[in-house]
């Protein structure tokens, strides 16, 4: 095997860092690190998660689920019975979490299959290029029936365009011979 391209995964020391952008830059990706975090410590072990953070700029931050009220009650009582209040709201911000990460990956899921069928509409661009009698061979029967249904859709659009062209010339016509 040949020697390694890269140095791979290196230890940094920890040290402040001293570029005033770098440091932002690191705070923001750090911060989204912990953010994504405490969001799967949540989802998976159905967690009530608090974290209040200050930036280098001085900007404060914070993530709390279910609520702040709830997390800073708990903090200051650990052995305190939440009230029915709270408990309502930690049903509902856990409710919304669940119907927004149900959303999420519908949206994936939707996303998904518009890439894919970019890049098959990409293919098709890519092979009409080529010639279309030259690569309908290299397609499968689903690409097949994509590409007959494309046909079909095309041959409506040309025939509407040429019976709207036919009407507009007969019309045209129509108005000189009564002298319009």
């Amino acid at each position: 095997m040949e020697g390694k391209k890269t140095k791979g995964r290196q230890k940094i020391p920890m040290r402040k860092i001293e570029n005033r952008v770098a440091l932002l830059t690191t705070f923001s990706k750090r911060r989204e690190g912990l953010y994504k975090r405490a969001s799967e410590l949540v989802t998976e072990c159905d967690a009530d998660i608090g974290i209040v953070m200050i930036s280098p700029a001085g900007k404060p931050h914070s993530f709390f689920h279910p609520t702040a009220d709830t997390i800073v009650s708990r903090f200051q009582n650990p052995d305190m019975q939440s009230s029915q209040g709270i408990c309502l709201d930690m049903i509902t911000a856990r409710n919304k979490v669940n119907q927004l990460k149900n959303r999420l990956e519908e949206l994936d899921v939707v996303e998904d299959a518009v890439i894919a069928q970019i890049n098959f509409y990409d293919q098709m661009v890519e092979a009409r290029q080529k010639g279309w009698w030259e690569s309908i061979e290299q397609l499968n029967a689903n690409e097949v029936i994509i590409f007959e249904a494309w046909l079909s859709d095309t041959g409506s659009k040309m025939r509407h365009h040429l019976n709207q062209s036919k009407n507009k010339a007969s019309s045209s016509l129509g108005r000189e011979s009564f002298g319009v």
